[in-house]
């Protein structure tokens, strides 16, 4: 049995986290009375612009092995204290050997690349059957050009055009925003975002990649060492490999669902003077709730046969990659839902 424990998401600026006895106490100027958590409870904790954490809270954490991520008013990560890294030499080296190794290198990116588009083709079709008309012709037409794109990827003979690949489908999964969810504008914008639907993704996308990066370092792996973004300085690669395959089914589903249930308001973003459109307080705090929800959901994970919480699968799959870098298994399986 795997207990699942909180991530405690500190948003408010003028917040500062304090150590008390074996809780955290949250104090700010316009909250009265004792806010305590114990730690227990927690973890993980991510902590946006505007929140301080005291000293002898980071160091308790840091005994426990407790991570906290720092991020954005966007939630764009920013930093990670983990305490003691979990000393594998041997799994260091085999990812370090895989990443020397262009066959090796590519096999693992068709695997990262085809479980994203398997999911995503899974999402597409989903909607597809809830669907009707132009909008369901729509929907199972981009499907069938991810299954296409799955086809192609078997015969990708480099990175490069795995990457190609990949790019292409997602291009056209993005231009199908607007059947996923009606009302939604088309397309992809990041850095800045142009419009709520994107401002979110972005947000989700950021919050997949905090839990994704501490899965890895729990399990020993090297997070900036990736095999389909590469190796660049300041640049947590196998994070942003490993989001892939959750990507669909973490993230866009749970924004898209935001939006055809219509609880996403004008109040939960705002536009700012240049035209990037970006989460309010407000608007925040419902997608955090929404996403601690939505990790609390169990989804099938055919390798294990077993259904598992959703806050659990990056750290399963990292496990799987572990596994598979120190020589126990032949290939990595990403998670894919049929």
């Amino acid at each position: 049995m795997v207990e699942l424990l909180n991530t405690l998401y500190a948003t408010t600026p003028g917040t500062s986290l304090h150590l008390d006895g074996d809780a955290l106490r949250l104090v700010h100027p316009e909250r009265t009375g004792r806010h305590l958590v114990p730690l227990v409870r927690l973890d993980h904790i991510v902590a946006w612009n505007g929140v301080a954490l005291s000293d002898d809270l980071l160091h308790r954490c840091a005994a426990d092995g407790r991570s906290v991520t720092w991020v954005t008013r966007n939630g764009r990560f920013l930093g990670r204290v983990s305490g003691p890294q979990t000393g594998n030499p041997m799994l260091r080296l085999g990812q370090f050997r895989a990443y020397e190794d262009p066959g090796h290198r590519l096999m693992l990116g068709r695997c990262l690349v085809a479980g994203k588009l398997h999911n995503y083709r899974q999402l597409l079709l989903r909607a597809a059957r809830d669907s009707s008309g132009a909008r369901q012709t729509r929907l199972r037409e981009i499907a069938a050009r991810h299954a296409e794109a799955l086809t192609e990827l078997a015969a990708a003979r480099s990175l490069t055009a795995v990457l190609g690949i990949e790019g292409q489908a997602a291009r056209g999964y993005f231009r199908g925003l607007d059947v996923l969810s009606p009302g939604v504008g088309a397309g992809r914008t990041r850095r800045p975002t142009l419009d709520p639907v994107n401002c979110l993704l972005s947000f989700g996308y950021g919050m997949l990649r905090v839990a994704v990066h501490g899965a890895l370092e729990q399990v020993g792996l090297d997070p900036y060492i990736g095999y389909l973004h590469g190796v660049r300085s300041g640049k947590p690669a196998l994070a942003l490999d490993l989001m892939e395959e959750f990507r669909p089914l973490l993230v866009d589903r749970l924004v898209l669902t935001l939006f055809n249930r219509g609880q996403v308001a004008t109040r939960h973003t705002e536009t700012l003077p240049g035209g990037a459109v970006q989460l309010t307080d407000e608007g925040r705090r419902m997608f955090l709730e929404q996403w601690s929800t939505a990790r609390e959901r169990k989804w099938h994970h055919a390798g294990l046969v077993s259904d598992l919480p959703a806050a659990l699968l990056p750290l399963v799959q990292a496990r799987l990659l572990a596994r598979h870098l120190r020589g126990d298994s032949e290939s990595y399986l990403p998670w894919t839902v049929t």
